[in-house]
């Protein structure tokens, strides 16, 4: 089995390089927008655009014949994802450029890179560390990406392929994981992380950003410019430092799972957001949920999945915090508490939850399901079914 991996490396180019870079990154993105306007949005297919606008790219923006194609698969990459989420595509920004085996080329041994710029080929000088140097050594990658970060400094995202071991399947070993805002995840080994710190970090950040828009707005001429500047200093180290959580939390789980040969599932919470969005709340509680980040700590757990080998699987999450583990009866729910009014048990909420997961998960992986998902009913007087709690 194999996996793409990419790896983000820094450029080094010299003055007449980064001139060359600008130039094509903003014809790639002129050549986009200009595919996006002139062919019709329902279409989708990268041929069709490529047919109906090629010849227009190359002459209009000097567009190599790679740089032309690709220009015209991102815009219908970028229609069909649109599509899925109802929305239209706007406007291509001069940040990226897609290349392929033909534009792109690896040099290990002078540790370059050779793209197709607006004006010739350039060989430019990678700025990378063992990380990458180990994971690009023998390695012939043949597709990437030109980048300009937020920084200023060029990239370029080198996808190359790894080999991973087989998946683990078929096994009653699960580790459930309950996705929260007070814990931001706890198993059903009975290991959690703590909320309270990323609150805390996301909290302080705000009121700061609150503090230094107002400055900038409202300050002296001094007052302002020192206020951008430390703005644009802290810009993205609260996401910065979400993903560095995230990961600790992920590899925690992942390799706990690989020791003990299980595998991992997770709660399917799409459209979390949206639906959170609807109910009346404050403005802070409605900041400090549009910033879960329930989708990439999941991303992380699947991806890193893959690279041990630990099969990662999603289950509907109705009902999965108010139904007991262990007699599968809905129970009663009081902020962190649960206590079921069938077997008596309480305990942790987010406990019973991630168990409730882990038994979801064993009947999804087992062939023959788990064998736990049922509960014993009786009959009434009038035949019909009742739980032994009615």
């Amino acid at each position: 089995m194999e996996q793409v991996l990419t790896l983000v490396c820094k450029l080094n180019p010299t003055p007449q390089q980064v001139v060359q870079i600008e130039a094509t990154l903003k014809a790639f993105a002129d050549a986009c927008n200009y595919a996006n306007q002139q062919v019709k949005p329902q279409i989708t297919s990268k041929t069709t655009i490529q047919n109906l606008v090629y010849q227009d790219l190359r002459s209009l923006f000097g567009l190599s014949a790679n740089l032309a194609v690709r220009a015209c698969a991102r815009v219908g990459a970028n229609r069909k994802t649109a599509k899925q989420k109802n929305k239209p595509v706007k406007f291509f920004k001069p940040t990226s450029a897609d290349y392929d085996a033909r534009i792109f080329a690896f040099r290990e041994k002078d540790w370059t890179v050779s793209l197709t710029l607006s004006e010739a080929r350039e060989h430019i000088k990678l700025d990378v560390g063992n990380y990458q140097r180990g994971k690009l050594k023998g390695k012939k990658p043949t597709s990437a990406q030109l980048c300009k970060h937020r920084d200023g400094f060029y990239y370029i995202h080198i996808q190359t392929k790894v080999k991973t071991p087989s998946l683990r399947t078929g096994t009653n070993n699960v580790i459930g994981v309950d996705f929260g805002r007070r814990d931001i995840a706890v198993t059903s080994n009975g290991d959690k992380w703590d909320g309270k710190q990323i609150n805390e970090v996301r909290d302080r950040y705000a009121k700061t950003r609150a503090s230094l828009q107002q400055k900038a707005s409202k300050g002296t001429r001094s007052t302002r410019r020192r206020a951008r500047q430390i703005l644009q200093r802290l810009s993205g180290r609260e996401r910065r430092f979400q993903q560095w959580l995230n990961h600790q939390i992920s590899y925690r789980i992942i390799q706990q799972a690989k020791s003990t040969k299980a595998i991992v599932a997770i709660e399917n919470l799409t459209g979390i957001r949206e639906r959170t969005n609807q109910q009346p709340r404050n403005k802070i509680e409605r900041r400090r949920s549009n910033s879960w980040s329930f989708y990439q700590l999941r991303y992380f757990l699947e991806y890193k999945g893959i690279k041990e080998g630990v099969e990662v699987i999603a289950v509907p999450p109705a009902y999965t915090s108010q139904t007991c583990h262990q007699c599968l009866h809905i129970g009663l729910r009081s902020d962190k508490r649960f206590k079921c009014g069938n077997c008596g048990w309480y305990g942790d909420a987010d406990l019973n939850g991630a168990k409730m997961i882990s038994l979801l998960g064993q009947s999804v992986s087992l062939p023959g399901g788990s064998g736990y998902l049922c509960c014993n009913l009786s009959t009434d007087r009038s035949g019909l079914l009742k739980s032994p709690a009615l």
